[in-house]
Order: C-alpha cells, then sequence, then structure tokens
C-alpha cells in the first residue's frame, strides 16, 4: 500500500514544489489474465507543485505485470511505464477527472494510481505476437510440439450429412458409364461447338 503524502508545505504557495518518490503494493487489482506482479511493487516518481486550484502531480508511474497468454495459458511478465499529469483539488467536480485534495493537506495517489495501472491491465494479453495458442482436440501446445492428432475431427451432428455424401458420391460413380470413342468425340463436337470430323464419324 502507498500512503498519503504530505503537501501542508505546498497548499496556498502557487508555484512551491517538491519531488516525492514512492513504492509500494496495489491490492485487488485484476483481471482474469492480468494482474499486477506480487513481487514487484509499484514505483512513482512525481513533481508536485502547488497550483491556485490545488496541487499538479507529474511524473512516471512504473511496475510489472504478471500475465497469462490468451492463446496458450502460458504465463511470462511484462514491465510497464506510464506517464502521470493529475490534479488534485480540496473540492473536485463530479463529472472531472480531478482527484481529491485532503483539507488537512494530505495528498492520497492510491486511487490515481489505480486509474493509471487498471489502464494498462490488457484484457486478452499474448505471450508474442505468432503464438499459435493450443490445439482445440487434445490441448497441446501448437508453440512447443505441436498437435498429436492425426485424423481430423467430425462434428458429430454432421455425421449423418457426411454418409449421405459419401452414398451419393458412390451411386454416381457406380451410373457413370464408361466413355466411348464415339461418346468422347461427340463431347468434343459440343465443347468446340462444331460438328464431328470424319474420322469421328467413321468412328460411330
Amino acid at each position: 500500500m502507498i500512503g498519503a503524502i504530505d503537501v501542508r508545505d505546498l497548499v496556498g504557495r502557487p508555484g512551491a514544489s517538491k519531488v516525492e518518490q514512492l513504492s509500494g503494493t496495489i491490492d485487488d487489482l485484476s483481471t482474469e489474465l492480468a494482474s499486477l506482479s506480487e513481487d514487484a511493487p509499484v514505483t512513482v516518481e512525481l513533481v508536485l507543485e502547488s497550483l491556485i486550484e490545488g496541487v499538479v502531480a507529474i511524473g512516471t508511474l512504473e511496475g510489472s505485470l504478471s500475465l497469462r497468454c490468451a492463446r496458450c495459458l502460458k504465463e511470462f511478465e511484462r514491465g510497464f511505464s506510464v506517464g502521470v499529469s493529475e490534479l488534485f483539488v480540496p473540492f473536485p467536480h463530479e463529472d472531472s477527472d480531478e482527484y481529491p485534495l485532503d483539507p488537512e493537506g494530505f495528498l492520497d495517489p492510491d486511487q490515481m494510481i489505480r486509474d493509471l495501472v487498471g489502464l494498462e491491465l490488457p484484457f486478452a494479453p499474448v505471450c508474442r505476437a505468432d503464438c499459435r495458442g493450443l490445439c482445440g482436440r487434445c490441448g497441446g501446445d501448437l508453440n512447443v510440439d505441436g498437435c498429436t492428432c492425426t485424423d481430423a475431427e467430425i462434428d458429430p451432428r454432421w455425421e449423418a450429412l457426411d454418409a449421405l455424401l459419401d452414398e451419393l458420391n458412390g451411386a454416381a460413380i457406380s451410373a457413370d458409364p464408361k466413355p466411348t470413342a464415339s461418346t468422347r468425340a461427340e463431347t468434343r463436337a459440343e465443347r468446340y461447338g462444331r460438328e464431328a470430323g470424319p474420322r469421328e464419324r467413321a468412328q460411330r
């Protein structure tokens, strides 16, 4: 957890500033495939400057994400670094992006950090751009060993139709007469739009 920052020396003194370096963990911030790394704390370096409206925080937020590939389910780590530029005011507007500044002169960066890290959590992370994922039948990792399946699987809902097609194809083959020289000549004549020549007529 990252604690509040004492900014009593900045409040009411426009133009005054100071640097703050923070480090800590953020709890309960994760998705099904992404979360903050438990053994790598979030670090924040901020320049806090007093304004008439309140205190502006400008700096950098860094950390590491624990991810699970959406294709092959492999776990991997990925670092992130995002810029910070947020305003803290005593009475933030309900529909604004401002964060609250405690009347006692303390600035709590927790919600700001949560919002920024939340934007970095990918919905469907992949371990690499060309990840091939898992076989839909045997579950093998196609990036490592490939698929151990041999025959293509037929959806049970199509088995009856597949059998009917085989039956129709077999019937068509058995009913198809063996072409003769005469029928071949007629076919050629029809194909080229001409009458059969003397040789073809003699074969009839």
